[in-house]
């Protein structure tokens, strides 16, 4: 405790550390005034309830911060950024024109994806706001709007996403970890009360529930044990480096590790999954929008998907699963650690270097990340399971939400160690 207490003191006394600190929170304020002015000329009366009995919207909602439901400035958060993260990772993957920028280009060829992704970004805002928008009014949501209205509030989201990511990136800059991932994080924090409230109400004080209640308060514990666990696990590859052999002393190889986390990719499964899930849903609403367009029926039915607890779950966890292995792909290249290994003069041993090297890696990675994506879909779909089985969707604040907050807490608290003991270490020079 005295260390927290050191730390603490230390980050407040050093300019460097507390204005970057004071940076996320003067952005965290930022987002949470914008997510309480609610959009104009728009009643909002009814749509909590149409929240609270949507598990795909109301997830939606959660990474607002609530925004969605009370649609205000940033009621769409960061979600057409995500969505357009996706779509230009997926296009990297299958051109090689933007490949090649991506991993040759260097820090310049980054640039330009994530500027390409910031573009895209903002079509998407006009699409799923056009979406949200239609799908409440279709629900007797939205009644007297006009479509002066409607536009004047697309334009408004679209302007308080795009303003909500350039916030995000600020942070990225100035303050510690990644912004986006912190608005995010502060989104559930904030929801979470209300969450805590509206299952305090619902819950039943019937003597003949209370084993099941004590029974779901140990799952949540132990869902956070797991988190924690499967957060800090990792597989280390023993590697050898030789060291040259001097005159008179013989040569020596140099024992160390690599180490391969259980979940490489983090949140961003969770993340991408939602965002998939909730895309076609807005394209359907924006389509209906137009006149003269008669859509199938397979569409409307995938569209509202969500309305099947147990389909949407399942396509929940298949996303996710999925996703884990095409992040884990796009952020860890076998072939590259293998070939940089190789140059190092540093080998796994009992591996060849070069082509067994690679193979070998890739395995190892392949196998680790089935295990962490295994795990991470199942804590996904398990508040779907939990609200559908207990009939409390309140109890929905469980698996992702948690898994996200602590992820990105246990984030947040390795890189501000990090910049404490860089920080301690320049003041000792």
């Amino acid at each position: 405790m005295k260390t927290v207490f050191k730390k603490i003191k230390f980050i407040f006394t050093d300019e460097v550390l507390r204005k970057r600190v004071l940076f996320i929170f003067f952005g965290f304020l930022i987002f949470r005034l914008f997510a309480a002015v609610p959009l104009p000329n728009i009643n909002v009366d009814r749509l909590k309830e149409f929240f609270e009995n949507n598990g795909l919207l109301g997830m939606v909602n959660l990474f607002s911060g609530g925004g969605l439901s009370s649609l205000s400035l940033v009621m769409l958060g960061v979600m057409p950024y995500i969505t357009a993260s996706i779509i230009m990772q997926l296009l990297t993957m299958s051109f090689p024109k933007l490949k090649e920028m991506q991993q040759e280009g260097g820090e310049a060829g980054r640039r330009k994806i994530a500027n390409y992704s910031r573009l895209l970004s903002v079509p998407l805002a006009v699409i799923q706001a056009i979406g949200f928008l239609a799908l409440l009014q279709s629900q007797g949501y939205l009644t007297d709007v006009t479509s002066a209205d409607k536009a004047f509030a697309v334009t408004l989201a679209v302007a308080g996403s795009v303003f909500l990511m350039w916030i995000g990136e600020l942070i990225t800059e100035f303050g510690i970890s990644n912004g986006l991932s912190l608005i995010i994080f502060g989104g559930i924090v904030s929801a979470m009360p209300g969450k805590l409230k509206g299952l305090y109400e619902t819950v039943s004080l019937d003597p003949t529930k209370l084993p099941m209640y004590i029974g779901i308060l140990a799952v949540f514990i132990l869902i956070i044990y797991a988190i924690v666990y499967v957060t800090e696990a990792e597989r280390p590859v023993v590697v050898h480096q030789a060291r040259a052999a001097r005159a008179g002393a013989r040569a020596q190889a140099i024992k160390s590790s690599i180490p391969i986390k259980l979940n490489q990719a983090g949140v961003i499964p969770i993340i991408f999954a939602v965002s998939l899930i909730s895309f076609p849903q807005m394209i359907l609403q924006f389509l209906q929008e137009m006149e003269g367009i008669d859509l199938p029926s397979w569409l409307e039915k995938a569209a509202n998907i969500s309305q099947d607890p147990w389909l949407y779950g399942t396509l929940y966890f298949i996303l996710v699963f999925f996703f884990t292995f095409f992040y884990t792909a796009v952020t860890f290249d076998p072939k590259k650690m293998a070939e940089n290994l190789a140059k190092g003069g540093t080998y796994i041993p009992g591996v060849r270097p070069g082509e067994d090297t690679e193979e070998y890696l890739g395995k190892v990675t392949t196998r680790v990340t089935f295990f962490g994506g295994l795990f991470l879909a199942s804590v996904a779909i398990l508040p779907i399971i939990v609200a559908q089985v207990t009939g409390n969707q309140y109890l929905f604040i469980g698996g992702t939400s948690i898994l996200i907050v602590v992820s990105v807490a246990i984030d947040l608290i390795r890189k501000i160690n990090a910049q404490i003991s860089v920080r301690e270490y320049l003041h000792s020079v």
